[in-house]
């Protein structure tokens, strides 16, 4: 396993990062909780120290099952990443949008990340992920009715307290980024971010490299159809959002199995899966620092984690990239 330092910070992510949203089940619907704690502990044994989670994932369930995944491990040899800002239980904010949780009733999602709700949610983040302190906190999405110094300033006040190690932000824009830096030292920015889904290359990556700020990439699977296992025709679970995104289309589904069908024996030959191939390009793009990548079992966990292992000449890389650049979905 690689790793690699947070910005200017102490802290040394593994370059595959344990992204535990599907863990939680919350929009993929639901969760095999056994299933889960395995593979987080499947993948430490593989060299992935970190993990990503966040609140909102199953509402509690995902830092409740990385809790009990981590409980056995010496707390300094893990890195936790959580997140504070999408709330589902008051009005507070802005209306973000209607969900159902994962017992299949309605809920609202607010984004509020105004300073009573950050020390709130801190301290039960705490308190599901039966720890004392947090590696890297991060806003989850923006909150335009609460000043961003308010929110910085809050989080600020958890360092200093010990309970947070290190700020970052999520799905934060360049205008956004340095607002958010007059009050506090971000070291990342977490972004959407798969051969698919590229915008955050223009303006945000260079930002983020100019001013030594790292980028931890979501999605780079895009949810699955980077790995090829999608078929068109394929039927979700109840619940599971990528049924009514366009990237999930029968048609997208196609285009992006034509692409993967020609980058097979590129991965055959390394002895790798598509996955593995489409994981080790993202971490190879320029100012990515990690990957989070999600798994609902241990074998997809060990499998993620030894993506780090596959090596990409430059040569193979622009084979990809050429091979990308002609990929036109309908979105």
């Amino acid at each position: 396993m690689e790793y690699r330092k947070l910005g200017q910070s102490d802290l040394n992510l593994s370059v595959v990062t344990f992204g535990a949203w599907a863990a939680g089940g919350w929009m993929w619907g639901g969760t095999e909780r056994k299933e889960s704690v395995k593979a987080i502990q499947a993948s430490y044994d593989c060299g992935v120290t970190s993990i990503d989670t966040a609140p909102a994932y199953g509402q509690g369930t995902s830092e409740e099952i990385v809790g009990e995944a981590i409980k056995g491990i010496p707390r300094d040899k893990v890195q936790i990443l959580t997140k504070f800002g999408l709330g589902w239980s008051g009005t507070k904010g802005e209306f973000f949008f209607h969900s159902k949780n994962n017992e299949g009733k309605p809920i609202d999602i607010y984004r509020y990340a105004g300073k009573d709700g950050i020390i709130r949610e801190c301290e039960n983040s705490l308190r599901l992920l039966g720890t004392d302190y947090i590696d890297l906190y991060q806003i989850h999405w923006a909150d335009p009715t609460t000043p961003v110094q308010e929110t910085m300033e809050a989080v600020a006040q958890l360092i200093k307290e010990g309970k947070v190690r290190y700020a970052g932000v999520c799905n934060y824009d360049v205008l956004l980024m340095k607002e958010a830096a007059k009050y506090i030292d971000l070291v990342s920015d977490q972004v959407s971010y798969s051969m698919l889904n590229r915008g955050i290359e223009q303006e945000l990556v260079p930002y983020l490299v100019e001013n030594n700020k790292s980028v931890l990439a979501y999605s780079p699977l895009q949810r699955g159809i980077l790995t090829g296992k999608l078929k068109p025709g394929h039927q979700f679970a109840d619940g599971d959002t990528r049924a009514d995104l366009p990237y999930y289309s029968d048609k997208n589904i196609q285009l992006t199995n034509a692409f993967l069908e020609k980058n097979k024996p590129l991965a055959d030959d390394k002895n790798a899966t598509l996955s593995q191939l489409v994981i080790q390009w993202t971490i190879n793009q320029p100012g990515i620092t990690v990957a989070l990548v999600g798994a609902r079992n241990a074998a997809q966990a060990v499998q993620n984690a030894k993506a780090a292992e596959l090596k990409l000449s430059s040569e193979e890389i622009k084979f990809i990239n050429a091979e990308l650049d002609k990929l036109k979905l309908e979105l």
